[in-house]
């Protein structure tokens, strides 16, 4: 089973790049950020006729997370974190999906920093802290997946030292993203290629791209029954070289039968 993530920047707008590298990379589990669509302009029937059933929670300019499936039906079993009422930002929704829980999650950025929009990313992840840990055990296997907004390490980011006063960057962010691994979470790129240099976004100024300066901010977590089943993790570079593309790439993991 393939499972990806990928923040497409505007589905709408990205639209014939998504569904160029659907066909291309045929993932099972697709989840999708930063829509920036309400909930009644998302492009239902073109993913439908690329092989796709899909749910999702849009809003209007922002944010926006989605879950997109080619091997059955798509039981929802969450939308949204709990632990905020008031909060109304699209950033999570979960589904059971072929025999696993996947979460698809657009964690905030927070910048600027310090100030409100960091003090709701330390919040969010807390929820989300909270919320995982009803998760992290259970017998099936659960994949955690989408742009986290974090950087982990400095091994995840071209010149760290540009990076110190970024809310990506926060030690609290930092802190943030080992508790989940302390929580028993692992990073599925990690697992498997734990001293190569990988990076899912690149900005577009400078030749970022063509010169792989770029940070690992897009992460697929899986919990213990999904370790034991994970054989392959990669960022799929190549949809980022392409016209009108989203500035992060795709990240897939491959899970074995069980």
């Amino acid at each position: 089973m393939k499972i990806a993530t990928y923040n497409v920047n505007g589905v709408n707008g990205r639209l014939p790049v998504l569904l160029r590298w659907l066909e291309m990379a045929e993932p099972d589990i697709v989840c999708l950020q930063e829509l920036k669509v309400p909930q009644d302009r998302f492009p239902q029937a073109a993913i439908r006729d690329a092989g796709y059933d899909a749910i999702w929670h849009g809003q209007s300019r922002w944010n926006g997370v989605a879950i997109l499936s080619r091997i059955g039906h798509i039981h929802e079993t969450r939308r949204g974190l709990p632990g905020e009422p008031d909060d109304q930002q699209s950033r999570y929704i979960e589904a059971a999906v072929g025999g696993v829980l996947v979460a698809c999650l657009y964690l905030p950025n927070g910048n600027p920093r310090p100030g409100p929009k960091f003090d709701f990313k330390l919040r969010w992840l807390h929820r989300l802290y909270a919320h995982l840990a009803g998760l992290v055990a259970l017998d099936a296997p659960v994949v955690i997946a989408g742009d986290f907004n974090v950087i982990p390490t400095d091994f995840d980011v071209y010149a760290p030292e540009r990076w110190r006063e970024d809310a990506l960057f926060a030690p609290e962010a930092r802190a943030g993203w080992q508790h989940l691994l302390d929580q028993g979470w692992s990073d599925a790129i990690r697992c498997l290629h734990p001293h190569e240099t990988v990076y899912s976004f690149w900005k577009y100024w400078r030749g970022a791209f063509e010169r792989n300066a770029g940070l690992r901010i897009d992460h697929v977590l899986v919990n213990p029954a999904a370790l034991s089943r994970l054989v392959e993790a990669e960022v799929d570079t190549a949809p980022r070289a392409w016209e009108r593309t989203s500035d992060h790439a795709p990240l897939w993991v491959r899970l074995s039968p069980a």
